[in-house]
């Protein structure tokens, strides 16, 4: 089977989109060898995990640039209509939208080819305040074109396909959950020395709650500063994540109560770093009013780390039923939930079922899950989706 797939986001993104783009494409190539992958991406911006996996698929998976002089230089063009040529020429079987979107024209160019699109979240709907209204606008016409367009739709979450059928008015048949996983860096011990000099590198205090994730107001991270004020000044914490002009809600709040010494606020944390940050901590925090799924929480628990997570969204999805669920706006049950997390045998039982929940979401399983899809698609069986 030959498939084709956007690589935009595998190429030009390195967090989000591009981590689950990459992982996908790491995690069909080491799965279906026998298969040919055709990755289309219209800046070769390099990217070296997404080399990595090109390098290694020997040659099965290969990165098609635009070749056309016009689609030279206008990529994002070629990207969301002129593709679809290209995808005739190599006569691909399927084309999957990693992220959100497929060509525009992809029906009436490529009607030979089948096609399936991830949708990650509908977050943009759901709280408009949180996007620019031009970014609101562009983002529901691809996605409800594409989820419209697409043969098959596969959600990230049991939240997001509840949202794609209530919001597109998408038939719950025509979409599949497809969990994926966290990079297995997050599973890897870390040594007492690598641990000792992140400490030192980052003064990382000795106990600490971690938060990760962009500092902005979905995020809610300005709950975890408030519940800080409840537990023993002991207890540190330490978010990662972009600073946005919400970071100054963080800032006046920390000033204003005393708090300077006891929260530290760190980005530019590379992707080897960043795992032993959180083997570094105690608890793991994540308020986030609402998610497609949580992948930080994946990485916590895969980490080792008992999790504390907001009720609202998918998250339940994510963390399973050892870690603990709060209102994301409860103040008190926060910090009651993360002082839980410091006694001995709860911590031990919320990490021992933590491990055992996180290790169904494995490369193997996603791939097996979505190559099923595709070849359902393929053999244009309805039915099979049908529950």
């Amino acid at each position: 089977m030959k498939i084709g797939y956007d690589g935009k986001r595998a190429a030009q993104n390195f967090t989000g989109l591009g981590n689950y783009s990459r992982y996908a494409l790491e995690a069909m190539v080491a799965n279906y060898p026998g298969d040919d992958f055709l990755v289309y991406i219209p800046k070769d911006t390099y990217n070296e995990k997404f080399e990595d996996i090109l390098h290694a698929s020997g040659g099965k998976m290969k990165k098609i640039l635009p070749c056309r002089w016009w689609n030279k230089k206008l990529k994002s063009l070629w990207r969301v209509w002129h593709v679809g040529k290209d995808i005739c020429q190599h006569e691909i079987d399927l084309f999957h939208g990693l992220s959100n979107e497929l060509p525009l024209n992809i029906k009436r160019v490529a009607p030979a080819v089948k096609s399936v699109v991830t949708i990650h979240d509908l977050i943009f709907l759901k709280y408009p305040s949180c996007y620019p209204y031009i970014d609101r606008k562009i983002y529901n016409f691809k996605f409800r074109r594409a989820c419209l367009n697409a043969d098959h739709i596969i959600a990230v979450s049991e939240c997001t396909k509840r949202d794609i059928v209530v919001r597109y008015g998408i038939s719950p048949d025509k979409i599949s959950v497809i969990y994926q996983g966290c990079d297995p860096l997050f599973a890897m011990e870390a040594s007492e020395e690598l641990c000792s000099a992140i400490r030192k590198k980052y003064s990382l205090p000795d106990k600490f709650i971690l938060s990760v994730g962009s500092i902005e107001k979905r995020k809610n991270l300005l709950s975890v500063v408030k519940a800080l004020t409840l537990l023993p000044d002991d207890i540190h914490l330490v978010a990662v994540g972009k600073r946005t002009k919400y970071t100054s809600l963080i800032d006046d709040f920390v000033k204003k109560n005393g708090l300077d010494g006891r929260v530290h606020l760190l980005r530019g944390i590379s992707s080897s770093e960043l795992p032993v940050i959180y083997r570094c901590a105690d608890v793991f925090v994540y308020m986030s009013v609402y998610e497609g799924f949580g992948i930080p929480i994946l990485e916590a628990l895969n980490s080792r780390l008992p999790v504390v997570a907001a009720t609202g969204s998918c998250l339940e999805e994510a963390g399973g039923c050892s870690s603990k669920y709060v209102a994301p706006f409860d103040i008190e049950a926060i910090a009651q939930a993360v002082k839980d997390c410091y006694i001995p045998a709860v911590r031990e039982k919320m990490i021992e079922k933590g491990l055992e929940w996180a290790h169904r979401f494995t490369p193997e399983n996603f791939a097996r899950e979505t190559m099923s899809v595709y070849h359902r698609v393929l053999a244009g069986d309805d039915t099979a989706f049908k529950k």
